[in-house]
C-alpha cells in the first residue's frame, strides 16, 4: 500500500506591498504553501488573489531557480499567483526540493532583474485594406457606455504588467485595464480573431498571439509579435514586464507589419522604473 502524500507545508511571512494597490504603508500578510501536483511536480502557493506583491514573489522565486537551478529541476511555470515547478522524483526528492524552495523564497526578491517597459503599436480602426482592427470596440463602448474613441483612449492610455503567459502560446495576461474598460465576458465565445489581437473582458486585458474562438473582446491589433517560434528570442516579453500601447493610423500600421513578418521586433523596449509601478 502507498503511503498518503505529504502534508502542504505552510510558511507565513510578511512582505512589503510594493506595487499593490493597496493604500497606506502596512505589509501584507503572504504565506507559502507548497503543493503536489502529481508525483512530479511541486506547487509554491503565495497566495489566493490577484495582487502585483504577490506575482513579485512568484517571479523572483522563478528567477532564483533559473539562476542556480538544483539537480533534476525540469521546468518552472509562473502564474499569477504560484510558481509550478516539475521535477525528476529519480534525481530529486520531494523533501529537497521543499527545503530548497523554502530556504529561497524569502530572500528571492532581492535577486530579481528589474522588469522592462514595452510599447507596442497598435491599431483600433481600419486596415489599409479596410479589415477593421477593432473588431469589437462598438459593441465594448455600448457595454462600457462610453464613445469608441474614448475607449481606445483609455485602453492607450494605460500601463500594464504582465502577469502570466497560458492558454494557448504566448497569450500574455495583463493586469492595468482602466476600471471604465472593465466589461464582462462574453456569455458565447466569438469566432476566432486574428493573431495578435489586444483583447479585453472579465476585468482583464490581453494579448492574444494566435487566432481561435474566444469570449474576449477585441479592441485593437498590434503588428508586434509576442510569440515568435522562428526567432531566437521566441517569446521577448517575460512575466512581469510592464507594457503600454501606442496608437498608429492604418499605413503605419501596415508598414510595421510586413516589417514584423520580416521578423523584426518592431515593438520599443526600454528599462521600467519600480516606483512608477500602476
Amino acid at each position: 500500500m502507498r503511503s498518503p502524500p505529504p502534508a502542504p507545508c505552510v510558511k507565513s511571512s510578511k512582505a512589503p506591498a510594493s506595487g499593490s494597490p493597496r493604500s497606506g504603508p502596512e505589509a501584507v500578510e503572504q504565506t507559502l504553501r507548497l503543493l503536489d501536483a502529481g508525483e512530479a511536480a511541486l506547487v509554491a502557493e503565495f497566495g489566493s488573489t490577484v495582487d502585483p506583491a504577490i506575482n513579485d514573489r512568484v517571479l523572483a522565486l522563478d528567477a532564483a531557480l533559473r539562476a542556480d537551478p538544483p539537480e533534476g529541476v525540469r521546468e518552472t511555470v509562473p502564474t499569477y499567483r504560484s510558481l509550478m515547478i516539475h521535477y525528476d522524483p529519480l534525481v530529486l526528492s520531494r523533501e529537497a526540493l521543499a527545503g530548497r524552495v523554502m530556504a529561497l523564497a524569502d530572500g528571492a526578491n532581492a535577486s530579481r532583474a528589474a522588469p522592462t517597459l514595452w510599447t507596442l503599436p497598435c491599431c483600433y480602426a481600419e486596415t489599409s485594406d479596410g479589415e477593421p482592427c477593432g473588431e469589437d470596440v462598438a459593441a465594448i463602448a455600448e457595454l462600457a457606455g462610453l464613445s469608441p474613441e474614448r475607449v481606445a483612449e483609455l485602453h492607450a492610455g494605460a500601463t500594464y504588467r504582465v502577469y502570466m503567459y497560458g492558454f494557448a502560446p504566448g497569450f500574455a495576461y495583463l493586469g492595468g485595464l482602466p476600471k471604465a474598460l472593465a466589461v464582462p465576458r462574453r456569455a458565447k465565445p466569438r469566432p476566432p480573431h486574428p493573431a495578435n489581437a489586444l483583447l479585453v473582458g472579465g476585468g482583464l486585458a490581453a494579448v492574444g498571439t494566435v487566432p481561435m474562438p474566444t469570449g474576449w473582446y477585441v479592441i485593437a491589433r498590434t503588428p508586434a509579435r509576442l510569440y515568435a517560434p522562428e526567432r531566437d528570442e521566441t517569446f521577448p516579453v517575460a512575466a512581469g514586464d510592464r507594457i503600454r500601447f501606442e496608437p498608429v493610423d492604418a499605413a503605419t500600421y501596415a508598414a510595421l507589419e510586413r516589417r514584423a513578418a520580416a521578423g523584426e521586433v518592431v515593438a520599443r523596449r526600454e528599462s521600467f522604473a519600480e516606483e512608477a509601478t500602476p
